[in-house]
């Protein structure tokens, strides 16, 4: 990857206005054709937004949209948008005991709600802060009761099973930190309390340590040359719950790094980076455990993950194809050393992998100080690409924001357009809340501010 080395907040200025006043008039021309009773919208085919009925994970970034839209354009249609349809669509997902997504729906809708009251900008909502942070607790609590229990501690699995340890949910693993920080904690069996922090960390650190591969031999081709590269899932026996093997649902193969799980990481672990460090040394003595080695598992995971991204994951423009193992990346050459082509016939851009990658490095090189320089720069360099044609859609007959996405290419459930071999063109609902956050997140900066889910 080519990092800008210049690059600052003030340089996006013009386009990330550009941006949200696009995410202002499609979110609401969206709205007013969407009806909740029709799904989730997910992807989109030939230009407009579709539903796939699996578990509706998306459902929370479609009203996560117009928040953050309002958060930067003040626009009350786009409050009331989101406002109104988190208290009257989104109470199903806050006890929904069958996924592992509750960071992705609920903070996305009731954890925006609270961090707007909390920063002054929506006044006479002291009454609803109070729902707003119910629904964290019970949401939160609800995640973290899908536990698999290992002797090194545990996770929260999958909607596969039991056995199953997903990368993606490091990042929806902030919902049970919010529930910590409101005070909350897990009742179980004979009343006992279980602490939400102690779940965060042994999620955490069990991702850390099967999930991301450091180059220290666990296999035969765990070595230093691809330190940082991600396995999508991990599988365990739950009974005896000892480690089986790496497996992968949505990328290329368990050997290789499906991007979107890559940029999980390096987003996830950068946010609990910054949110662990805001918590006080007594939090984690209760855990039976101490501050500085949490912040060292989870500084060295996000650390590792950044690294193969800036290095061996992406085209000189900062932007990845949808699996760094993908087959036929041969045939496109020396890809790494070129700007990525989305239009090209052989493997498919994940654009929404790159929007949310380039917050972790943001994040990350926040986090690092002078030691993360890099970081914040490469972030802002993938920014500013996607922020650019052909990855912005300026065409308002398209409802997504963010071009060239990738769903599930394993099984074919992307569009593909006709005459070409790969999908492409099109946007999804997690690739345009991501973009928007990564906007808001920039756009505070810019303004000497920053932005953080807590």
């Amino acid at each position: 990857m080519q990092i800008c080395k210049t690059i600052i907040p003030a340089d996006l200025r013009e386009p990330l206005t550009g941006l949200f006043e696009l995410a202002a008039r499609k979110t609401a021309v969206l709205d007013k054709r969407w009806r909740a009773s029709d799904g989730a919208p997910v992807i989109t085919v030939r230009g407009k937004y579709t539903t796939r009925q699996w578990t509706r994970w998306t459902q929370g970034f479609q009203y996560g949209d117009a928040l953050l839209a309002f958060d930067v354009t003040g626009d009350k249609q786009l409050l009331a948008i989101g406002c109104d349809h988190t208290l009257r669509d989104m109470a199903p997902h806050l006890t929904h005991t069958g996924v592992h997504d509750h960071g992705f729906n609920v903070v996305s809708t009731y954890g925006q709600l609270r961090r707007l009251v909390l920063e002054g900008r929506l006044p006479g909502h002291d009454q609803e802060l109070q729902v707003y942070e119910l629904a964290l607790k019970v949401s939160g609590a609800v995640q973290a009761s899908r536990w698999t229990p290992l002797p090194e501690g545990g996770y929260i699995h999958s909607f596969n099973g039991s056995h199953s340890l997903f990368i993606d949910t490091i990042r929806t693993l902030r919902v049970c930190g919010l529930a910590h920080l409101l005070g909350h904690e897990l009742g179980g069996e004979q009343d006992r309390k279980i602490n939400l922090l102690e779940r965060v960390l042994q999620h955490a650190g069990t991702t850390a340590r099967h999930n991301i591969y450091y180059g220290e031999g666990r296999d035969t081709y765990d070595v230093k040359e691809h330190c940082g590269r991600v396995a999508h899932e991990s599988i365990f026996n739950p009974v005896s719950g000892a480690y089986r093997c790496p497996s992968s649902q949505q990328g290329y193969s368990p050997f290789s790094t499906w991007t979107r799980g890559l940029a999980w990481a390096m987003l996830g672990f950068a946010e609990e980076l910054e949110f662990l460090r805001s918590l006080p040394e007594k939090d984690f003595g209760a855990c039976g455990t101490s501050k500085a080695r949490e912040l060292a598992l989870v500084e060295k995971a996000a650390l590792v993950t950044c690294d193969f991204y800036i290095d061996q994951a992406t085209s000189s423009d900062g932007l990845c194809y949808w699996d760094t193992g993908a087959p036929n990346l041969i045939r496109l050459g020396d890809w790494r050393h070129m700007p990525a082509d989305p239009y090209n016939q052989f493997e498919p851009v994940d654009a929404s992998a790159s929007a949310i990658a380039a917050q972790g490095l943001i994040r990350l090189g926040v986090s690092l100080g002078s030691r993360g320089k890099q970081y914040l720069l490469a972030g802002l360099t993938v920014a500013r690409r996607l922020l650019e044609e052909p990855y912005i859609c300026r065409d308002l007959k398209h409802e997504g924001l963010l071009l060239h996405c990738i769903y599930h290419r394993p099984n074919g459930w992307d569009y593909v357009p006709k005459r070409s071999s790969v999908p492409a063109g099109e946007s999804c609902m997690w690739g345009d809340y991501h973009l928007l956050e990564l906007g808001l997140l920039i756009w505070r900066m810019r303004e000497k501010k920053y932005y953080k889910f807590f």
